[in-house]
């Protein structure tokens, strides 16, 4: 299969290129390289550097007839999308929409399109752990920006027939992450400590998240490419929660010391808890996550202290 990546030299596209070659399919990165790195990607993977909003992009998508997209490039911060809604909307939406329009246009078969947790909002604890079927309430721009894509998503497959399949992930991290992201919290983290520096947490760090390895999100992404069971949402999620707190006692013992961290007020549109149920990604796309917190966190520490 030869699957278009847009945003695939990011930390996610990283994992999901490896996993892609290993299983003897043509991955093709297109990356504007804004936050996306070309050493994130094994030499012998593609890379054309490219915005999705050039001119040439649907050209490109012309030439090389790709069976499907997945769609990870786009504006992934709460606070930026807060400070700036113009260009959230710019990357998130007007972005989403020129891969849909090249879809359409050059016939792939299917968009996998990355939607995110921060869709949900801030739930009630008896709606935990949140289900697809919650109602989408996001607190912040990036989170509607990503709803917004959702409904085009349905849209063009009600117009122009086109298969989807929208994966709305949990906090990812992993190796390769960037300071920026739902999962950013553990790169950020993590490099501090390696470097010896202090960590700040924003809140009591009571708040929680559902923490979930790049490395599984990748093999729910290769699930979405394959499964049947198409034009619908999933989570991909550990269906755990995760203190902020939690983490860094995680983080001390990785390290080998004691962290100590100093505290600030809450961010603007963060939301409390999130914890995102499974169970339809387990039935629909056959995907659980393999990978336990404490390795995950322990391979993501040891990359940034490499």
């Amino acid at each position: 299969m030869k699957v278009l990546i847009t945003g695939g030299a990011g930390f996610i596209g990283s994992h999901l290129v490896r996993r892609l070659l290993a299983n003897g399919d043509e991955p093709v990165s297109v990356d504007n390289l804004s936050t996306g790195l070309r050493e994130n990607l094994p030499e012998e993977a593609r890379l054309i550097v490219m915005d999705v909003h050039d001119a040439e992009f649907l050209t490109l998508c012309r030439k090389e007839q790709f069976d499907a997209a997945v769609h990870l490039a786009g504006q992934t911060m709460v606070n930026s999308s807060i400070e700036d809604p113009m260009n959230d909307a710019k990357e998130n939406i007007l972005g989403g929409i020129q891969v849909l329009e090249a879809a359409k246009c050059c016939g792939m078969k299917r968009v996998i399109f990355a939607s995110t947790a921060a869709a949900y909002g801030d739930v009630a604890e008896d709606d935990l752990p949140v289900r697809e079927s919650q109602k989408p309430c996001p607190m912040s721009f990036y989170g509607l920006s990503k709803v917004t894509m959702e409904h085009y998503l349905k849209l063009y497959h009600e117009i122009c027939g086109l298969e989807y399949v929208i994966l709305r992930f949990a906090n990812v991290f992993g190796e390769r992450q960037g300071d920026n992201g739902e999962g950013g919290v553990i790169s950020i983290f993590t490099k501090r400590i390696a470097e010896g520096k202090d960590i700040t947490i924003y809140g009591d760090g009571e708040q929680t998240r559902d923490f979930v390895y790049a490395g599984d999100v990748a093999s729910g992404i290769v699930a979405a490419l394959h499964t049947k069971n198409t034009n619908t949402v999933y989570n991909l999620s550990t269906r755990t929660e995760t203190s902020i707190r939690q983490l860094v006692t995680h983080l001390s013992h990785i390290a080998g010391r004691r962290i100590v961290p100093n505290y600030a007020a809450p961010r603007p549109g963060d939301i409390y808890r999130s914890m995102l149920d499974n169970l339809r990604a387990y039935r629909g796309l056959g995907w659980k996550p393999e990978t336990g917190l404490e390795e995950a966190l322990r391979r993501t520490y040891e990359h940034f202290t490499e």
